[in-house]
């Protein structure tokens, strides 16, 4: 595991494009950006600009048209990493909460530490679910679950492995409003606990302002918002533009 907020994943000159229909698709060129752990970052947007792509990126699961994605040991500046040599370390949490309807709560959360060869899988999995909440629910299974507590369990098994990194697509899109709520909470809470870096593609303001560092994608442009976070050498401007297409 990687060390606590010791750590960052550097996009350095990112370009991401593709074709439809034979024509070429530019979603952004030329992006910088820092992420790190123990801060929380949004990434919003109209649909189609390439918010998703973008969170894929910097989770190594897509590769970009140009440019280079590492992680940088903060520690030892010279240290670099391909993120494939850092990705036991990512957890991910998805609009579509990909459970295993033949499995119950408790057998999804730790199936995956199973894989791994964890013997004590099944008394993490239950801690956390516990943690979320769910402790009287171990042996339903998803379809006996509402969709707030589905995604419950989707971050409990994202959380299991106490990444350093959680990346979460739309995690509230499929939630009413008292469940998207505690769900963020969740995610917050949890990644401030643990020391992680948090970064959530959203369409929700009220999720987005929550975090400490947010960016805009729009027309193939990146802006970063200020924020609370940011120091005050980066404050003159309301707004910083870090990609342009």
């Amino acid at each position: 595991m990687l060390a606590r907020s010791k750590g960052c994943i550097e996009l350095d000159g990112v370009s991401q494009a593709f074709s439809s229909n034979g024509a070429d698709v530019t979603l952004f060129q030329h992006l910088n950006l820092s992420i790190h752990q123990g801060q929380s970052y949004a990434i919003t947007g109209p649909s189609g600009a390439g918010k998703s792509s973008l969170l894929m990126l910097m989770s190594g699961l897509e590769q970009p048209s140009a440019g280079a994605v590492y992680y940088v040991n903060l520690a030892e500046t010279s240290y670099r990493l391909a993120l494939s040599e850092v990705r036991d370390a990512f957890g991910f949490v998805f609009q579509q909460f990909h459970l295993l309807p033949e499995l119950t709560a408790l057998n999804n959360v730790a199936l995956p530490l199973r894989l791994r060869g964890i013997k004590d899988a099944e008394q993490r999995a239950k801690k956390w679910l516990e943690r979320v909440g769910l402790g009287h629910r171990l042996g339903h299974k998803p379809n006996q679950l509402s969709g707030g507590e589905q995604q419950r369990v989707a971050i409990a098994r994202a959380l299991v492995f106490e990444p350093s990194f959680i990346f979460a697509d739309e995690p509230t899109g499929n939630l009413d409003g008292n469940n998207a709520n505690d769900i963020a909470d969740l995610l917050f809470d949890c990644c401030l606990n643990l020391g992680a870096g948090l970064i959530v593609v959203t369409h929700s303001e009220a999720l987005a302002a929550r975090a400490q560092h947010r960016f805009v994608l729009k027309n193939g442009e990146c802006h970063q918002l200020s924020g609370a976070s940011l120091s005050s050498e980066q404050k003159p401007s309301a707004v910083q533009k870090v990609a342009s297409c």
